[in-house]
């Protein structure tokens, strides 16, 4: 086996170092640790949300559930000023019912819905290719809220703190009694 030159070493040794300290910060990971695009392209980190109540969704714009867009925008105008905030991520994971650009999606959201709340670019929210964030939030974060992202529509929702503390199936819509009351009990100071 041939000797690794001197100065090769420390390169090495350097990039083992930010490899592991990234891996141990992502094992001891936050939602306020990630940092994704917008859907206009620029950095969007979680952290701007700290202290907010959180309802994070993957979302699509030619699926069954899309008309929950509505539902979502009438949530997020009722609580928005009471620290709540609702972050849309537009994910062509299943039936490829989200194919559009990240303008094409955003165009829609906003003339067909009237979109408002935030809006993350297209991620992946299964598979191989799955975005960190959604690593984190279906492997990571309270074990009790983990597991697969079955389907488009699928909310977390997220206390002051940065902790998960519900998850919403697709089917359950985001004016269902249970998502409202667990909304308002994390609003209330």
């Amino acid at each position: 086996m041939k000797a690794v030159p001197k100065r090769n070493a420390r390169l090495y040794l350097a990039l083992g170092l930010v490899i592991m300290t990234t891996a141990s910060l992502f094992a001891a990971s936050s939602l306020y640790n990630f940092t994704l695009p917008s859907i206009d392209g620029k950095p969007m980190p979680l952290a701007d949300f700290k202290g907010k109540v959180v309802l994070m969704v993957n979302v699509a714009s030619q699926c069954g559930y899309t008309p929950q867009y509505s539902g979502l925008e009438a949530l997020y105008e009722k609580y928005k000023d009471q620290g709540f905030v609702i972050l849309g991520f537009p994910a062509n994971n299943f039936g490829a019912q989200e194919p559009g650009t990240n303008e094409e999606i955003k165009t829609f959201c906003t003339r067909k819905y009237n979109v408002t709340f935030p809006m993350y670019a297209k991620v992946s929210v299964k598979g191989t290719d799955q975005t960190p964030l959604y690593q984190y939030l279906t492997k990571e974060a309270d074990p009790t809220h983990t597991g697969d992202i079955k389907w488009n529509f699928t909310k977390f929702l997220v206390d002051r703190n940065g902790k998960v503390v519900q998850r919403f199936e697709p089917a359950v819509t985001p004016d269902d009694p249970q998502v409202v009351s667990a909304i308002e009990k994390l609003l209330k100071p």
